[in-house]
């Protein structure tokens, strides 16, 4: 015999001042939950120069508040400050200092978001953190529960939590939750999951929402103008070492031979073609970056393609990662179709992961991320390209 089971809905979410967050918001009050607005302070402002537009930013914070005050729910700032300072700036200086790309939003996901802000959430009473990311977590029981509806004994209280893509293919953020677990997406809810882009902004827009129509600003919140470059120099003083990330150094190809000189690590990615300086009757990109030595390594477009990485810093969804070799679909960036590839497990939690096809641009620091089907089972830093 079924019976309705009824559960407590205080949800905190996690505001920054655009469209997506402030309709995850006004979605969840309109379903019944007791709503908490809460934005990040995450940069001491004094010390700091802020892109305007970022995502937490003066004009954000006041942009959320706005939004709460229309909703009729309250709306705190939380000051994060220094744990970004010392979990995502400092791993982003390092990172390229080594001459690695890193993602500082996925470690912001990790450490801050779905750690500090859910402690901060659970302290003040509340069974969830919400946030307006495109992707979808999946429980049979739970699902059930929030809708208020019976369930039958057919279901198994042992089901596990399962992140999804987002139903937007062209907005999913899925590739970017990877650091998610069992116990994390157990207090999480994505109430944008199973809508697009333009449904959000439309809903947004009935609603009388202010940040309806705001524009989306692609650049890493603490880099003002994406001038990656001037931030690494701004911050010489983080830098234990002869070199630094914005050092002139040495541009050579595949032998060693010096092809002329470059601005500073920092300046370059794996792929990249313009701003070299070079001149050799064809095409040149960067091919490999050595932070040790400070040089850049160049070579042609076919030189770009490998069919194998290895990668650290595994986290496994499902909490138990795989003894044997397996094959799935494989993201190495954001924008990155999923391609199919063979993963083995490796000593010392690392993984190496070998491509049906060659992949261009592997790029060391990045994410790569484990994917079957529309399940993300978990994911990694990119250690080395072979």
């Amino acid at each position: 015999m079924s019976k309705e089971i009824k559960v407590m809905k205080k949800v905190v979410v996690a505001m920054s001042g655009g469209v997506d967050s402030s309709l995850a918001a006004a979605l969840l009050k309109e379903e019944g939950y007791e709503v908490i607005g809460v934005s990040m302070r995450l940069f001491c402002y004094h010390n700091s120069k802020l892109h305007e537009k970022s995502c937490c930013s003066f004009e954000a914070i006041e942009g959320a508040r706005a939004v709460c005050d229309k909703l009729k729910i309250p709306h705190y700032v939380i000051d994060l400050s220094f744990e970004f300072e010392r979990v995502v700036i400092e791993n982003f200086c390092q990172e390229y200092l080594k001459g690695k790309t890193p993602n500082p939003c996925i470690v912001c996901n990790t450490v801050i978001k779905f750690s500090k802000v859910l402690e901060k959430a659970k302290s003040w009473g509340a069974d969830f953190l919400a946030t307006g990311h495109y992707a979808r977590i999946v429980h049979p029981v739970r699902d059930l529960l929030l809708r208020n509806e019976a369930f039958s004994n057919g279901v198994k209280n042992g089901e596990q939590y399962r992140l999804f893509k987002g139903v937007d293919r062209s907005k999913d953020q899925s590739y970017a939750l990877w650091g998610l677990t069992q116990k994390t997406m157990s207090n999480i809810l994505f109430p944008l999951g199973n809508l697009t882009k333009e449904e959000v902004r439309n809903k947004a827009r009935k609603l009388g929402l202010k940040t309806a129509n705001k524009a989306e600003s692609q650049e890493i919140c603490f880099i003002p103008d994406n001038n990656y470059g001037e931030f690494l120099r701004s911050r010489g003083g983080k830098f234990n070492a002869p070199t630094h990330p914005v050092s002139p150094g040495q541009i050579v190809d595949k032998s060693g031979k010096i092809l002329g000189e470059h601005k500073g690590i920092a300046f370059y990615t794996i792929g990249q073609r313009s701003g070299l300086g070079i001149a050799i009757g064809k095409p040149l990109y960067v091919i490999r970056i050595d932070g040790e030595k400070n040089q850049i390594y160049v070579g042609e477009d076919k030189d770009l393609y490998q069919n194998k990485l290895i990668a650290s810093q595994l986290n496994w969804l499902r909490g138990v990662g795989p003894r044997n070799s397996f094959q799935a679909e494989v993201k190495i960036r954001y924008l990155h179709p999923a391609t199919l590839a063979t993963i083995t497990p490796l000593a010392k939690d690392k993984v190496s992961v070998v491509f049906a096809e060659p992949q261009r641009a592997i790029t060391p620091g990045q994410s790569v991320v484990f994917y079957r089907g529309e399940e993300v089972i978990g994911g990694g830093i990119i250690e080395s390209k072979k």
